[in-house]
């Protein structure tokens, strides 16, 4: 929950906002002259995630799943689950079903692809991640949900800031749709497992990154490296054998 938030815009300039129904995700315009830009947001943010064994969390079959959630077992452009559909059920197909089998999907990921800066581009999808081997978190999550898709499992990109990631940092994670003691929710996973799942607050949520950039610019520009800083209590965090929800939207 946001308890409150700030944007700064130097120049000052004129805002559009609107809220996306689909999504809720919210997305802002401004127009710039030519000349230095600078934006800065800030937000103070409560977290409650919902944590349950992950042994009490399964899939849910197509014909109970919510109709919201079913266009997220369709195949996007970052995410040809239909083209990794063969691979997934080999490797995957045998598991049993449920937050575990995800969970191994993540493992398999992080085993056998590289994390590595600079290796990939707008262009990389989760076939050439599963080809090449190598990637940033936005490959690694696109690979887990095409893979999570092609077994039936609805999975969504989530675009984040990752608390307790160090150094802190813009994240891209997945969550999976899987039902838990208190009925379906949106599961969270980090295939890099390099933040806390738990310390992730949600910036925008997509079928995959091209819903969900950070920012699109239309005409020539250059920039700086963005610079994130994320402050918080300190915390212990949910143990290996507990599930993470924050949504049931």
């Amino acid at each position: 929950m946001v308890r409150s938030e700030t944007l700064d815009i130097t120049p000052t300039l004129d805002v559009e906002r609107i809220t996306l129904p689909e999504s809720g995700n919210r997305v802002l315009r401004v127009c710039a002259q030519p000349g230095p830009l600078r934006l800065e947001y800030r937000a103070e943010v409560t977290l409650d995630p919902v944590l349950c064994e992950t042994a009490q969390v399964g899939e849910v079959a197509a014909s109970r799943l919510p109709l919201q959630v079913l266009t997220h077992l369709n195949p996007s452009r970052y995410c040809q689950s239909d083209r990794l559909a063969l691979f997934a059920q080999r490797s995957f197909g045998g598991m049993a079903p449920g937050h575990q089998r995800v969970g191994m999907i993540c493992n398999w990921i992080c085993d056998h692809v590289d994390y590595r800066s600079g290796t990939t581009d707008a262009m990389t999808s989760a076939a050439d991640t599963l080809i090449e081997r190598q990637g940033v978190c936005r490959d690694f999550a696109h690979l887990a949900i095409a893979l999570c898709r092609a077994l039936g499992i609805p999975a969504r990109y989530v675009s984040a800031y990752a608390w307790r990631l160090e150094p802190p940092d813009f994240h891209a994670v997945f969550e999976a749709w899987l039902e838990g003691p208190e009925g379906g929710a949106w599961y969270l996973f980090d295939a890099t497992r390099k933040s806390a799942i738990d310390g992730l607050v949600r910036i925008g949520i997509g079928r995959d990154a091209g819903e969900v950039a950070f920012c699109s610019i239309f005409g020539a520009s250059g920039s700086e490296a963005p610079r994130v800083s994320i402050t918080g209590p300190p915390s212990t965090g949910p143990t290996t054998s507990q599930a993470v929800s924050t949504s049931s939207l």
